[in-house]
């Protein structure tokens, strides 16, 4: 998807039949089983299967053609990778432009192997970068928490898990106990990532 395409409701758009329109998507989010290339475009074209116009199904027909281009592409899982386990987590900051809601993207690595992978938005609206990516980082958390507890079960023990983030301000009030009226409003749920990083759980580190 071209990063200048910024797609909306467009409900002066002609439209378009939403019974093939659903197909498409559900053939491409089946593809994103093995694709996290094409997760963020795929998810993004989905909030429109209610009623979708020909701007939407023009985009649908970019990630076909993108896809057609890009078959000799795949995931690569060489044989006595290592186990050391990193968890990267971003969020594209009011991306939505009918809520303005932001979205997480995580995923997550075992060596060099790209293990899983997903994208959701978020439910709340996130009045700072720094607030979408603090939320962003605790879905990385939990899925981190879980990979320890899989983990486990074939005999594997992890110290901690490093979560890299590109946000400082995140990292800072992951690590900071005290809380301030910037943060009065993120919801207690989220909170739980600065739980378990005092827990040693895991680690939340800066990436570039």
């Amino acid at each position: 998807m071209s990063t200048e395409t910024k797609l909306t409701r467009d409900e002066e758009g002609e439209s378009v039949d939403n019974t093939k329109y659903r197909g498409m998507i559900g053939s491409l989010l089946y593809l994103t089983a093995s694709r996290p290339d094409i997760m963020f475009s795929v998810c993004l074209c989905a909030r429109f299967q209610e009623d979708p116009k020909t701007s939407h199904l023009e985009a649908v027909k970019r990630i076909f053609r993108y896809i057609k281009g890009t078959m000799h592409l795949g995931l690569w899982y060489p044989k006595g990778s290592g186990i050391e386990t990193i968890v990267y987590a971003d969020s594209d900051h009011a991306g939505d432009y009918i809520d303005r809601k932001s979205t997480s993207g995580v995923c997550t690595f075992m060596g060099c192997c790209l293990t899983s992978w997903f994208l959701k938005k978020q439910t709340a609206l996130a009045i700072s970068t720094t607030e979408a990516e603090y939320v962003s980082a605790g879905k990385a958390c939990q899925q981190a928490l879980w990979m320890k507890q899989a983990l486990i079960d074939y005999g594997i023990r992890l110290d901690n898990i490093p979560i890299m983030c590109d946000n400082k301000g995140a990292i800072d009030l992951s690590k900071n106990p005290v809380q301030h009226s910037r943060t009065k409003h993120i919801e207690i749920r989220h909170h739980f990532l600065r739980d378990n990083v005092q827990k040693g759980n895991i680690t939340i580190e800066k990436v570039t």
